[in-house]
Parts: structure tokens; sequence; C-alpha cells
């Protein structure tokens, strides 16, 4: 198969679908990659290091894309990478789709086959490859809310570990998903006051039992919420609902009521935010203010530490890249249902549930659309 790797074009995003050693594995398995020049210079991977393991180095995206059978990336494609997708081309990155009306447009006129990263699953009803950049996010957002907190960047001036004498920041984190619980063990380092909230029991005790008491598990309900994080220096929202689009948990009226200089970091803004008042930010201009509560809400926060960030994404992608490669995509989506829990997008039609709920698409399984267009 002709696998394309495109330079990553979304604002400050310095990842790269695939590192040289991903690269190889390809080759060695009999697969052409071409890689676009440059597309790994963020990660400290030049054009002569995917040379020197067999990559094709091409010139333009447009190059990319009009030779390869499959497209991986990391983020989702801007508008004219969008344009270049052909009928029956592999699409293999994040998509985040429900809150996304413009891009599953251009996706379905597209006739492309279209695999999100965030809905493949696996044996334990866990999302493998989101995991990686989840993790990495998790402990992103305690620097973000740190930064925030900051009184240069229109926070209260609020030190999260305190000093002796001083109490230590609030943090409130709902949701106890692996963001969750990786922003709660950076929290818990810097030795503040950690509370998660989460709908789960079973998570919950979790969760307690993993920070033996140091940090406060409580079920959530709109009552406790408010309660919490009406109390809150900081807020991390990292609710996930596989595929849709995240409910808004933390309202106007929350907001209006937080602490002045208090902050929010709202993780979950991939997939639309859980925070009432976010809406997406850049790394060029990653917060705004309002109500005096600072919110950071970066889409791609993990693009900022690209090298950490792209290597922890392949060790995770890479099996599925060759399982796709190997067999073709209609022979490894029979073969892995997880696999085609990920297919979004396929020939026009919308084949996953909470897409084409969030959107108002018709509907159509994935084996159902597959088997259709075979017929």
């Amino acid at each position: 198969m002709k696998i394309g790797i495109p330079k990553e074009i979304k604002i400050h995003e310095y990842r790269v679908g695939m590192v040289p050693a991903s690269v190889k594995e390809a080759v060695l398995h009999g697969h052409t990659v071409y890689v676009e020049t440059n597309a790994g210079v963020g990660i400290g991977c030049s054009d002569d290091d995917y040379i020197a393991v067999g990559a094709c180095i091409v010139t333009s995206a447009e190059a990319v894309f009009a030779q390869a059978d499959m497209i991986v990336k990391v983020k989702e494609p801007q508008a004219t990478e969008r344009m270049l997708l052909r009928k029956g081309q592999i699409l293999f990155t994040y998509l985040h789709l429900a809150p996304d009306r413009e891009q599953t447009k251009d996706l379905i006129n597209s006739g492309a086959v279209c695999i999100a990263y965030e809905t493949v699953t696996d044996d334990n009803g866990h999302l493998p490859l989101l995991a990686p950049m989840s993790e990495v996010a998790g402990r992103m957002a305690l620097q973000a809310g740190a930064f925030a907190l900051e009184n240069y960047h229109g926070g209260g001036g609020v030190l999260l570990a305190g000093v002796p004498g001083v109490a230590p920041a609030n943090v409130v984190i709902i949701g106890g998903g692996v963001v969750g619980l990786n922003a709660a063990q950076m929290a818990v380092g810097l030795r503040a006051n950690v509370v998660i909230i989460d709908r789960s029991l079973e998570v919950l005790r979790r969760l307690d039992q993993l920070f033996s008491g140091t940090v406060t598990c409580i079920y959530s309900t709109r009552d406790s919420i408010e309660k919490y994080v009406l109390a809150a220096d900081l807020v991390i929202g990292s609710v996930l609902i596989a595929g849709a689009q995240t409910p808004k948990l933390v309202t106007k009226d929350m907001i209006q009521r937080m602490r002045s200089g208090s902050a929010i970091v709202d993780v979950a803004i991939d997939q639309g935010g859980c925070i009432e008042t976010s809406h997406p930010t850049t790394h060029d201009s990653p917060t705004y203010i309002i109500d005096d509560v600072v919110h950071y809400c970066v889409a791609n926060m993990p693009g900022a530490v690209a090298r950490t960030s792209t290597f922890a994404l392949n060790n995770a992608t890479l099996p599925y890249i060759l399982q796709l490669a190997n067999l073709g995509y209609k022979t490894a989506f029979m073969s892995n249902k997880h696999l085609l829990n990920g297919l979004n997008v396929y020939y026009g039609q919308v084949t996953n549930y909470s897409v084409a709920q969030a959107l108002d698409y018709p509907y159509i399984t994935a084996e159902q659309a597959i088997s259709e267009h075979e017929g």
C-alpha cells in the first residue's frame, strides 16, 4: 500500500502522523511511504531521518494526497486538506466530528474512508488510540491551569502548591477517565487540594483506592458540580462520551458565580467542551476571560509537546496502520471489530451513531455500509 504523511497545518501543530521508526516498520512490510518535506521537523526528525528508513520525500501536501492510498495524520484535516481527499482513499487520524459540521460535510462529499482514532475501541471498552493523548493532555492541564492562575494572564495570582502558611489551590476535575486521572496525579504531586467528580461509582472507588484518600471523590450531580466548582481555584473539564458532543456540565450561571481570578481548562473542547462558556482557542492565543474567569480551551493541547506526543501516539497507532496496509481496509475491518468501530464516514455515509445524531445525518452501521457498497 502507498501511505502518505502530510505535514500538519493546524495552528502550532508540530506532531506528525508517523515517526521514522514507524515508517521503517511499514517499509519492511513492503509498503511505500510518502512523507511531505519537513513534516517531522517539529519533533526533531529531518527529511534525512525519513530517507534513511526508506521513505520517499515529496515537496507538497498535494503530492502526498495524490499518490497515497492511505493518509495518516494527527489532527483533523483542515479545509484545504479535505479538498485533496478522493473517493475510496483511507484517512486515518483524529476527527472529532460531532461538534464539527463543516468537516463532516466535506468528508461525506469526498467519498473517502474516514477512520477516527478517538472511536477505535479495545476488548475492555477503552479507547486505545485516544489514551496516549489523553495522558499528555491531562498532565498538561495542570501546567496550563498554573499558567492561567498567574496575575499576568488574568488569574487571581494563586500558586497551585501554596507555601507553608498559605493554603494550596482547590483543583476540581470533572471526569475521572484517563485525562482526569493524569490531571489528578499532577495536582496531587503539586500538593493541591483535589476533588474528582464522576458519574461512575466504579471509577470513583478505583480512584479512591489509587490515591489512598489523598483526593476527594464525589458522585456527579448538578448540585455537587455547582458546589465544588464555586469553591474552586482551577476547574479541569475532562468529560468524554466516545464520538459524541460533550454535555455542558458547568453552566454560564456557575461561571458568573465563580471566584474572580479562578481558571478553567476545558480539555474536552475537541468534542465541544463541557463548560458552557468554552470555545476553541489556539496555542497562539490560548486564553480568554469571561466574568473574571480565565478560560484555557486549546483544541490540540498535546501539539505543544510534539515530540513526546508523537512518539506516544505512534506506539498506539502503528499496529492499526500496519493492519490496514497489510490487509486492506475491508479485510482489516472484518477481522477487527474494534478498528471497525473507528469508521466514522464511509463513501459518503455516516457510520458513527453519535456523529449522525449530533449533526442530524442518516445513520447506517459500518457493517451495512460496507456490505451495500461491496454488493
